[in-house]
């Protein structure tokens, strides 16, 4: 969308009504006009990402501090493995414990020193009180964390949008990132807040319960107002992919494409995944014409037409995770290993215990840079889900026919 227009109304500025005495600057009673808008520089805004791949230059990553495990909720329920869901049950509002939090701090703080040796500016979060209970009219609950910034916000060109989560207890997650949100407008980015939505019982199906592999598809999330988790989506300039979830709905969709405009193309990934929740462990944008897809997930034959020319590459079998403190209380599934992150067409960041990954990345000409950040999952995800790309050095453009 192009950037909105600076507008100069005509000075009225004097006080005796005199237009010429005005113009003068001087005379009793008379203000002098304001220096003209068209002489102040232009602003240069720090926000600009278009795809996925363009090389990165600016990177916001989340952080741990204070982090609180989910407040009970059938729609947090009903999209983290069982496992993770009985622990969440049991322990909602609380915060993480020590033995969690300390080794994925250690990789955490790995990541971030990685991203600066490869001259990446690194951006962080606010640290905030997510235990806090915090109310609407129709509900309460506490935080969660601000360890994701990819689900929170969706960088479109040189506009940051706040998404509509449909999670309670991610509200006001962005309070954290306001500050950085601020500055970024400061200086010349387009800020966006999509409809804060009322998340009432209205928006969620009654006693939901995940489809089995033999029904057809169906989702917690009713048609009753737009909701989107920003990490549904993954974009490749004038085209952006999506897949409807537990967190994204078709109206939330839609809102995202009336938004964007002409300009932009929207093109819904189908997803065999009975709790489908975020776009990047099931399909990914690597470069252009190569897609990284889950083979659990995703039916080659049955993605959008506008991928006839593109490479399909496919994601290997993930290593099994042994540790079995990560196993149970991993709130991602075991295609996390696909949740990697492009430094520019070539480098990309994985996960070094996915060795199988790894090698295959290499396979098809990319050079991966293995980094460790396994603890991260009980927090929401990896390299991928951990980061937002603010700004890449790149143009738009089709790359598509």
């Amino acid at each position: 969308m192009a950037a909105a227009e600076r507008r100069t109304g005509t000075p009225v500025g004097t006080v005796d009504g005199s237009a010429a005495a005005h113009a003068k600057g001087g005379g009793p009673g008379v203000r002098a006009a304001p220096p003209a808008v068209e002489d102040a520089a232009p602003l240069v805004s720090p926000v600009g990402s278009h795809n996925e791949w363009d090389p990165l230059e600016e990177i916001i990553v989340g952080r741990l501090d204070d982090a609180t495990i989910p407040s009970s909720h059938p729609v947090v329920s009903c999209n983290i493995p069982p496992w993770a869901a009985r622990f969440q049950g049991l322990a909602a509002g609380r915060k993480y414990p020590r033995r969690l939090l300390e080794p994925a701090q250690q990789e955490l703080d790995g990541f971030v020193s990685l991203l600066k040796s490869l001259g990446v500016t690194v951006t962080r979060p606010d640290a905030v009180e997510h235990q806090q209970r915090f109310a609407t009219p129709g509900w309460s609950s506490r935080g969660f964390c601000n360890t994701c910034p990819r689900d929170s916000m969706l960088v479109i060109g040189d506009e940051i949008i706040e998404t509509p989560m449909a999670w309670p207890c991610r509200y006001f997650e962005t309070h954290s990132y306001r500050r950085i949100l601020k500055d970024y407008f400061r200086r010349g980015a387009r800020w966006t807040s999509a409809p804060k939505p009322q998340l009432t019982d209205e928006l969620f199906e009654k006693e939901f319960r995940a489809p089995r592999a033999d029904e057809p598809m169906r989702y917690i999330l009713t048609e009753f107002e737009p909701v989107f988790d920003a990490a549904d989506f993954v974009r490749a300039g004038r085209d952006l992919f999506v897949t409807r979830s537990n967190v994204t709905n078709a109206m939330g969709i839609e809102w995202l494409r009336r938004h964007l405009g002409p300009g932009y193309r929207i093109h819904e990934i189908e997803s065999r995944c009975r709790t489908p929740m975020h776009i990047d462990t099931t399909f990914l944008v690597l470069a252009p014409g190569k897609a990284l897809v889950n083979p659990e997930y995703i039916d080659v034959d049955r993605l959008p037409p506008v991928l006839d020319s593109w490479d399909i590459l496919v994601a290997p079998e993930p290593e099994p995770v042994k540790d079995l403190v990560l196993r149970t209380t991993s709130m991602c599934g075991k295609w996390l290993s696909m949740n990697i992150l492009m430094v520019d067409e070539k480098r990309v960041i994985a996960e070094r215990h996915h060795t199988g990954m790894l090698r295959a990345l290499e396979g098809w000409g990319f050079e991966p840079i293995p980094c460790d950040l396994m603890h991260y999952a009980p927090f929401g995800g990896s390299f991928h889900c951990a980061t937002l790309d603010v700004r890449r050095r790149g143009t738009l453009e089709s790359y598509f026919d």
